[in-house]
């Protein structure tokens, strides 16, 4: 038997405060329209889930321990006439019990088709060449807003067993495309709104600002005001049942400006770093070194001689390692970018978890200008 085990130490000394509002370069402003930037309140998706049985599978679906899956079919057989006695001692594998998803897009009319969503809930092995049987949709309301059915394509497979087994993708998640079927209507009338409000996807106060001034510019008139960081409100609509549409039609085009905000996303689960370009750094040194401990167990039997009064035992023989490099430093000045930060890091070696602690240990130092957000 073997372990091992390497830990990595970093320490970082921050060196110098920015002076405040000193920066080296204001974050950029970029151009969008007002669609890719905006949503509209009240018009939105919905999420729709059911629970339904997959049939058809090729010995490859749900087994005994599985008792809801047969207890479905035995309910559904029943329906059509025909009696179960004993659901329970039925074995059946060519069916699966499944969970249906979908999502119900806004001004959705009975009769259009969505995607659906299948996984399995059973121990099925795979739901290849499965068919979903009649399947509700309910809303959160418990309503059926859609029903489902139809041949699930997946986007892997399984073949073999017993140890000798390929596995490519997910087997027990699949889609049907345009596989359920509106059976409500959830259309949002807009002949009866008075104001419309405009949502920010990223919450600014001047990009709020700069909607409302565009959308006022584009009228002749001032009618939107920002209401606060996200929420911009257009009153005084005229009344008629193409009034909204008309008006958003008209303002979704026009182009307004906005900052990203400076912001660096870490996953530490996975080592992964995500910032925007517009993250700044200030003057600070990083001293990174490496220490590797290596703890490796080779296990002996130790048996005793013959006509000996002992016992075989196995006694574990361990040795310790210690190797620590030469640590490695890294400056930069006031006003540096992330890609300088990013290069400074790889020319030391640091891996993306190094990387997620560094940044860790900057933020904490005060010189990094953006949120650091860990998830």
């Amino acid at each position: 038997m073997r372990m091992r085990q390497k830990y990595f130490l970093g320490v970082l000394l921050g060196l110098a405060i920015l002076a405040p509002g000193a920066r080296a370069e204001e974050a950029k402003i970029h151009t969008a329209r007002l669609k890719d930037v905006t949503t509209v309140e009240g018009v939105r998706d919905n999420m729709l889930m059911g629970y339904g049985l997959v049939a058809g599978l090729n010995g490859t679906g749900d087994r005994q321990q599985t008792i809801f899956s047969t207890q479905t079919l035995a309910s559904m057989l029943q329906k059509m006439g025909v009696t179960v006695a004993a659901p329970a001692t039925m074995l059946v594998h060519n069916i699966a019990a499944v969970f249906v998803t979908a999502t119900l897009p806004p001004f959705s009319q009975p009769g259009m088709r969505i995607d659906a969503t299948i996984s399995s809930i059973g121990d099925a092995k795979s739901l290849e060449g499965g068919m979903l049987l009649l399947t509700s949709l309910f809303g959160p309301d418990g309503q059926v807003y859609a029903v489902a059915q139809g041949g699930i394509v997946l986007g892997g497979y399984s073949a073999g067993g017993r140890g000798n087994a390929k596995l490519v993708n997910h087997p027990t998640v699949g889609r049907i495309a345009g596989g359920a079927l509106v059976e409500r209507d959830t259309a949002v009338k807009l002949d009866d709104f008075k104001s419309v409000s405009l949502l920010l996807r990223n919450p600014d106060f001047a990009t709020a600002r700069d909607v409302a001034a565009v959308v006022n510019k584009e009228l002749g008139k001032t009618v939107a005001q920002a209401i606060d960081s996200r929420r911009v409100e257009i009153s005084g609509i005229e009344k008629g049942p193409d009034a909204v549409p008309r008006l958003l039609a008209r303002i979704e085009e026009l182009n307004v400006q906005f900052s990203t905000p400076a912001k660096v996303i870490v996953n530490e689960r996975t080592g992964t770093v995500v910032m925007g370009a517009d993250v700044f750094l200030g003057p600070c040194s990083i001293l990174h070194g490496n220490l590797a401990i290596e703890v490796t167990t080779h296990l002996e039997v130790s048996q005793p001689l013959p006509l000996a009064q002992g016992q075989t035992e196995v006694v574990p023989q361990t040795t310790v390692k210690a190797q620590e490099g030469p640590a490695q430093a890294i400056h930069l000045e006031e006003g540096a970018t992330v890609d300088q930060l990013i290069q400074g890091l790889q020319s030391i070696g640091a891996t993306a978890r190094d990387i997620v602690a560094i940044l860790q240990a900057i933020k904490a130092s005060g010189a990094l200008q953006a949120e650091l957000e860990i998830i």
